[in-house]
């Protein structure tokens, strides 16, 4: 004969049941939040609430299968619904990253658009402003911000933060750096598998004195690799500024890009494009465009895909002596190049306040393969 449905016989029930990884049983350790009984001439209901700190599809599948089975047995022929939910608790390391109240990431779908050139002189911008901000340089494998910044062969310091050796950032101009760059030689090769890159990042973050922040920029190397996922994986990214050039070859990689923010799986918000090198202007004739590497392109493409045109940087021998002499383009008065770094860095900072009013905070993001394992 079946037992009575009630809260307290299933309550009895499911002490027989553990999670893979926890302590006790689902009841005592707080697995089950909620229980919900029914019957009526429809049959007989039971839902059940649960909550399990790890992603990994195959415990949360065990879990299910162990209560609809114990259900099953006591209780006979049960509608039974369980809903599980994964809450992953905040370990000490992330808690800094609460300081940090807007993290961009700053990408483009192909190499030599000027990516670097824009994060760095976007900081810049913001740091004018008024705004607390660093960079994250995770290009590991050709990182041009220490050169950007004139910061190339310095070394960060550390020191104690409670029983932790914390990384003190670079600073210059305003903005904290870090990047691997201070820590190898300019002429220096990084010689790794993408594992020991990830590694490499994840101190970056974890282990940096970031301070409070208003904005973090991430320069992350062009394309959509295994950098761009392990860094939305670590941090929760606020939104994507994606950087290109007019010309069709660039625009076609920009559009992988900014579908790979957009994966449902990903889901992290792009705030918009910027179109660098649009036009060329001549000293000695100042009101003529030139449009080398066509024109519109970017604008096009922030139509076409349903996002905001951030703004555009002209092509000015100016911008490129800057950052190789480690002083952005940015903080030189009454330029072209300085007014149109400003109004993009406007219209950046107008497009996070957007995205903050209308969208919840970005969750760092779990991968799941297709054999069903979560990747953490």
């Amino acid at each position: 004969m079946s037992k009575k449905l009630n809260k307290e016989n299933i309550q009895e029930l499911l002490k027989n049941i553990s999670v893979q990884g926890k302590n006790g049983n689902v009841v005592e350790n707080g697995v089950i939040k909620d229980i919900k009984t029914k019957s009526d001439i429809f049959g007989k209901k039971i839902e059940i609430d649960a909550v399990i700190d790890s992603p990994a599809v195959h415990i949360r599948k065990k879990l299910e299968d162990d209560i609809m089975e114990a259900l099953s047995k006591d209780f006979g022929d049960v509608d039974t619904k369980i809903n599980v939910k994964v809450v992953i608790p905040e370990s000490e390391k992330e808690k800094p990253l609460k300081k940090i109240k807007n993290i961009i990431a700053v990408a483009s779908g192909k190499g030599g658009v000027g990516k670097s050139t824009v994060t760095a002189n976007l900081a810049t911008t913001l740091a004018k402003m008024g705004f607390k901000v660093a960079i994250l340089d995770t290009d590991v494998y050709g990182p041009s911000i220490p050169l950007m910044f004139g910061t190339q062969g310095e070394r960060p310091r550390a020191k104690k933060v409670g029983d932790k050796t914390m990384i003190i950032p670079i600073e210059a101009h305003g903005v904290k750096n870090m990047s691997i760059g201070y820590f190898a030689r300019p002429d220096q090769a990084v010689i790794w598998r993408g594992s020991m890159a990830n590694s490499a990042i994840n101190q970056m973050v974890f282990d940096t004195d970031w301070g409070e922040l208003d904005f973090m920029l991430i320069d992350l190397p062009p394309g959509t690799g295994d950098i761009q996922l392990s860094v939305m994986q670590t941090l929760p990214v606020t939104g994507a500024v994606v950087v290109t050039t007019p010309q069709n070859v660039a625009i076609a990689d920009v559009k992988k890009s900014v579908d790979m923010f957009k994966n449902p799986t990903i889901n992290v918000p792009v705030l918009g494009i910027v179109e660098n090198m649009s036009y060329f202007t001549p000293a000695e004739c100042p009101e003529n465009k030139y449009y080398i590497f066509g024109k519109d392109g970017g604008k096009y493409l922030a139509e076409d895909l349903g996002v905001a045109f951030l703004g555009e940087i002209p092509l000015v021998q100016s911008v490129r002596e800057a950052g190789d002499f480690g002083r952005p383009a940015a903080l030189q008065e009454n330029t072209p190049t300085q007014k149109a770094f400003e109004q993009i860095t406007k219209n950046v900072v107008e497009e996070t306040i957007k995205r903050n009013k209308t969208l919840p905070p970005t969750e760092k993001i779990q991968i799941t393969n297709q054999a069903g394992c979560s990747v953490k």
